[in-house]
């Protein structure tokens, strides 16, 4: 009779946990390269961002959303670890997080042990990588060719496996990578949509939300698209939205006045830019720069209708109801600010990213939130959203109350990094580190061979430079704020967590 009674306990906490299971929510979680926060969404109406701004008002736009690293791995990884990159140790495109930390368990991993059907596609790690743990069944992206003017070589590698972001920090240590021309920087022909990468994505994301659709658990759904990540090339239609004699060059066009050095690097001279055919060395001249921001502008537009694909196709299932939506850049881009482009640095314009979450049911929907956030928060948020318990190696905080708040009382500072060679050297030897206040931008660059040895210091204001043209820490009547910030900076993001 006591076995009776004990199965039956058994059965009975069993189906209960069944039933939670099945009233989990979905989660459907867009990764897009490269995307600065400039979108309709975000008030940049000559962007043509209809769909993400769309999904923008069934959710939460976060102004103040910040990455830990401005290039791809390290972003990526700390996004989908929950730590940041000093414990990934993941600063550069040619180390996987799994070296230093083999038995992490990933965003994508814990909702798959906790029951969730997970699958991804396209760009979600970086290029060249992949983490056979994190899937329920194995990572799949389609072949495309690159240009158009390639489609012969259709089954060639996609954007997705590639490693275009060609950066100092792409070998270890830091070592300059090899020079390498990959061709035309921009492409606009007249083609469909599912010529290039992120199209047949969408198809396949379209076909996989039918078949997750009807599996019993919930499912996590990873959708990586490639653009507005160089080369510039989308259909010839996204093109035609813009008319380039409107496009506006960058307003500073130049380097922060007092800055030192290596801060910004000129991406022109060398770097991912410089990979491409026909970018010229030294300050890029007026066309070439407009011509570049319109592909950009053309790329962003073409992804856009690609979310919007997606998303049509979630509302048609009858799945967006029980489905969280998140969609995030993985970093912002320059383009022309400080005379640089791409991204590889610690401005507002590297490290400012767009974060757009919906949730169902939620009262705050079509709202922004300027509390500063980061994408180290971004695992254990859509796990406490989704019922599930938090690892205790996470780095992050979940933003939840956020969600519920967008005015609330939050973080006091938000962190991001990047290493850097100084002038006539191959080898990172430095770390610039920056803390991100509601006001100030505060970067203290240290030597990797003794953190203790500061080489530089910048501070921003942005209540009166927003651009961060001028640095003023080495301005005598700053001293006792720099003496300040560089106390709240030595505490570290553990001294900047909210006060719950």
């Amino acid at each position: 009779m006591r076995l009776h009674s004990t199965f039956a306990a058994a059965l009975v906490l069993t189906l209960t946990t069944l039933a939670h299971a099945g009233e989990r929510p979905n989660v459907l979680f867009i990764a897009v390269d490269d995307l600065r926060p400039e979108l309709g969404a975000y008030g940049i109406k000559e962007i043509k961002s209809p769909n993400i701004d769309q999904l923008a008002k069934s959710g939460m736009v976060f102004d103040k959303a910040f990455v830990q690293q401005a290039v791809c791995s390290p972003s990526r990884t700390s996004l989908m670890t929950g730590a940041r990159p000093d414990t990934t140790k993941v600063w550069d495109l040619v180390t996987h997080f799994r070296t230093a930390m083999p038995e992490v368990v990933t965003l994508g991993q814990h909702f798959k042990q906790n029951g969730y059907f997970v699958q991804g596609m396209g760009k979600i790690y970086h290029g060249g990588f992949d983490d056979a743990p994190t899937w329920s069944v194995p990572w799949q992206t389609p072949k495309a060719p690159k240009y158009a003017s390639d489609m012969a070589n259709a089954g060639q590698a996609s954007d997705a496996e590639e490693d275009p972001d060609g950066d100092a920090s792409k070998t270890k240590g830091g070592a300059k990578a090899k020079s390498k021309v990959r061709g035309p920087v921009l492409e606009g022909a007249d083609v469909p949509d599912d010529t290039f990468t992120d199209g047949k994505v969408a198809d396949l994301a379209i076909q996989t939300l039918g078949q997750l659709g009807a599996k019993k658990e919930p499912f996590f759904l990873a959708v990586g698209l490639v653009r507005p990540h160089l080369p510039f090339v989308a259909p010839k239609k996204y093109w035609d939205m813009y008319d380039p004699a409107k496009i506006a060059m960058a307003p500073n066009r130049y380097p922060p006045k007092d800055a030192p050095d290596y801060a910004i690097r000129n991406l022109v001279t060398g770097g991912e830019l410089r990979m491409y055919q026909d970018i010229p060395e030294g300050h890029l001249p007026d066309d070439l720069a407009r011509r570049l921001k319109h592909g950009y502008y053309a790329s962003v537009s073409y992804t856009d209708a690609q979310v919007g694909r997606v998303l049509a196709e979630l509302d048609r299932l009858g799945l967006r109801k029980n489905t969280i939506v998140v969609l995030w850049g993985d970093h912002g881009w320059k383009l022309g600010e400080h005379d640089g482009w791409a991204k590889h640095g610690n401005t507002e314009n590297d490290t400012n990213a767009p974060l757009i979450v919906s949730v169902p049911g939620m009262k705050t929907a079509n709202t922004h939130s300027k509390a500063l956030v980061e994408f180290v928060d971004i695992y254990p948020t859509l796990s406490e959203l989704a019922g599930l318990p938090l690892p205790k190696h996470l780095e992050g905080s979940s933003f939840k109350p956020v969600l519920d708040d967008p005015s609330r009382a939050w973080k006091q500072a938000v962190f991001s990094q990047y290493p850097r060679p100084k002038a006539g050297k191959d080898k990172a030897d430095l770390m610039g580190y920056a803390m991100r206040t509601d006001r100030y931008r505060f970067t203290v660059w240290v030597h990797t061979a003794d953190a203790k040895q500061i080489d530089a210091i910048e501070l921003y204001d942005h209540q009166s430079d927003p651009q961060e043209n001028v640095n003023l820490a080495k301005q005598p009547e700053q001293a006792e704020l720099v003496r300040k910030l560089m106390a709240q900076w030595s505490a570290g993001w553990r001294g900047a967590l909210p006060k719950l």
